[in-house]
């Protein structure tokens, strides 16, 4: 029996994605099967306390919300927008929307005013729904010229006189009634996701209810044992493709919660009171747990670190016994051992119970794997991107290589190209971008591979992602670096809260720096000596054309808000660039 199988087997509550047709089917399923299981937890705001919806009372309030929207006079295939943070009401709105064959346009709370308005003028959106006051405040002048934006419904009263306004407990009907069935091609329009690209305008890539329902069945069969009693903490915004697919319709086929955590601040608080069995992130967040464990030890006695190396080493170790990568020692009867003593204590920072994580949006640092795969952390890397719905590769549980991304989920045909671009077809791939046909056979070519635009390699079918074709820095002597492998080497120092290096056409590279808030107190920031010198050694394992030669210290950290970073964290390299030139001209003077 394969793994598969035994998943299958293992979990009667699984849902196949034939059985539903759409991502309403499947949600009407779930609450068939399973009407008083918990579905979704939430933080009361008044109270502090944790609260939790069924199946069958979200049914109910989807089936209000539905109601809303057909009274709206909205007809199938219609574009409706939300822009909220995780939420009960981000599910409610959606499914409601799906149910009545409408299309959904997830937007990032906390987008710029002018790419709101560039989307919703681009899909000719009906009906946008926010959270209130402050969202509309930002949102208000970009969004008054947009014809084609009937209303606008807040969670919130909104101090305003616009028409279009529509406050949420007002616009919902009283009352409760069932959810309607409609029969429809799993191969409709379900959603458009706008990228959120670091240069240029965002592209709308057209997902369909077929493409999101294979990716979530085929991802789950990836990891043993899914289904009810696993608990899911929601903190990656819903809003990108890899938190809706894995953290919110994986839940939905194999039965389990979902808990919206409050914000990133307060993360580390939420891991802990809610203590999720499964976690979903980008590699930031492992990044920080990290640097913040190992800053913490700066100063301590020196048998705490080799305490700490040891654990890790022993679990790394362990952990490829296991995988049946490497071959036992006496050093792994330690394992219990340590376990208690460091890992255990390092474990409960994530609540102490989860059994999973997946790790994807950006390459994972080959040490910060090592590191929670040595405490006992079985972390999963995983790739894909919008256009593929959104996952292509990931490690199995069983079968882990923390260094590649993994195989390919099945059914799923990769290659690599003459130039070393990563090549992809499957049941995933995107319909095409929104009103945009000359991207989309950029994209997509005569034969229906999609052009990933990363440089990759496939050895014994698990695929290694090495670079970026157009993140590649070529200086003035020829010499090629891959900048994002230096930043990240360099971030894995709890004084650097992002670095940008720089060196396109140059003699030499150069890093603007954004210090941690623990370092960003004038008394305590090093001179440029020192840190030159702290960048080196960050960098030692990198060839000697690779180095940092000169570093600027930046006073503002790089945001959304302030335009610098994409919505999913990715640097903005271009503004960057742009908005600190000069800066960047005097680390060059006299060269």
């Amino acid at each position: 029996m394969n793994k598969q199988q035994s998943n299958f087997d293992a979990n009667p509550d699984l849902i196949i994605p034939a059985e539903v047709r759409t991502l309403d089917g499947l949600f009407r399923e779930r609450v068939r099967r399973n009407p008083d299981a918990p579905a979704y937890r939430y933080c009361d705001v008044s109270s502090g306390e944790w609260l939790t919806l069924t199946w069958m009372e979200m049914a109910l309030a989807v089936a209000r919300w539905r109601a809303a929207l057909q009274a709206e006079g909205l007809q199938p295939g219609e574009r409706v927008a939300l822009m909220l943070r995780n939420s009960c009401e981000w599910v409610q709105f959606e499914q409601a929307a799906l149910g009545l064959g409408l299309v959904v346009v997830p937007l990032y709370a906390n987008d710029r005013p002018d790419n709101i308005a560039y989307i919703l003028k681009d899909t000719e959106t009906r009906l946008l729904l926010i959270e209130g006051d402050e969202q509309w405040r930002l949102l208000s002048a970009a969004l008054a010229p947009l014809e084609s934006l009937r209303h606008v419904v807040t969670l919130q009263a909104v101090q305003s006189d616009d028409e279009r306004l529509r406050v949420l407990a007002d616009w919902l009907p009283d009352g409760s009634s069932e959810l309607q069935h409609r029969d429809a091609d799993p191969g409709e329009l379900a959603t458009i996701v706008y990228t959120s690209g670091t240069v240029g305008r965002p592209k709308g890539v057209m997902l369909s209810h077929r493409n999101i329902l294979w990716n979530a069945y085929a991802s789950q069969q990836c990891v043993d044992r899914l289904g009810v009693g696993d608990l899911f903490l929601s903190f990656l915004p819903l809003s990108h493709m890899l938190e809706r697919m894995a953290g919110y319709y994986i839940p939905m086929i194999v039965g389990a919660e979902v808990a919206f955590a409050r914000s990133i601040p307060q993360l580390a608080e939420d891991l802990v009171q809610v203590r999720p069995t499964i976690i979903i992130s980008v590699p930031r967040i492992y990044e920080r747990i990290y640097a913040r464990v190992r800053a913490q030890l700066e100063g301590r006695p020196a048998y705490e670190r080799q305490l700490l190396n040891l654990t890790a080493y022993v679990g790394w170790s362990c952990f490829r016994f296991h995988q049946h990568a490497g071959s036992w020692s006496p050093l792994l009867l330690l394992t219990p051992l340590l376990r208690r003593l460091v890992a255990d204590k390092v474990m409960e920072r994530l609540g102490g119970r989860v059994r999973i994580a997946i790790c994807g949006g950006a390459p994972l640092s080959a040490d910060v794997s090592k590191f929670f795969i040595g405490m006992g952390l079985p972390v999963l890397q995983g790739y894909g991107m919008t256009e593929t719905s959104p996952v292509l590769n990931v490690n199995r549980s069983w079968d882990n290589d923390p260094l590649s991304v993994g195989p390919a989920l099945e059914d799923v045909e990769e290659a690599i190209s003459e130039q070393g671009e990563l090549l992809a077809r499957g049941p995933g791939i995107m319909l095409g971008y929104w009103n945009n046909e000359q991207a989309t056979r950029e994209t997509i070519d005569a034969d229906g591979w999609l052009h990933t635009g990363d440089i990759a390699r496939i050895d014994n079918g698990r695929v290694y992602i090495t670079g970026r074709l157009k993140d590649i820095i070529i200086m003035s002597n020829g010499e090629k670096v891959p900048p994002t492998d230096m930043e990240l080497a360099i971030t894995m120092d709890a004084m650097f809260e992002q670095v940008m290096v720089v060196g396109e056409g140059r003699p030499y590279l150069v890093a603007l720096l954004v210090l941690s808030d623990d370092y960003k107190d004038a008394e305590k920031v090093p001179d440029v000596e020192v840190l030159c010198r702290r960048v080196s050694r960050l960098l030692s394992s990198f060839p000697g054309y690779a180095q940092i030669r000169r570093v600027v210290v930046i006073d503002e950290a790089w945001t959304v808000e302030n335009s610098l970073l994409t919505p999913t964290l990715k640097l903005r390299r271009n503004r960057i660039l742009e908005r600190y030139q000069s800066d960047v001209d005097a680390l060059y003077d006299g060269h």
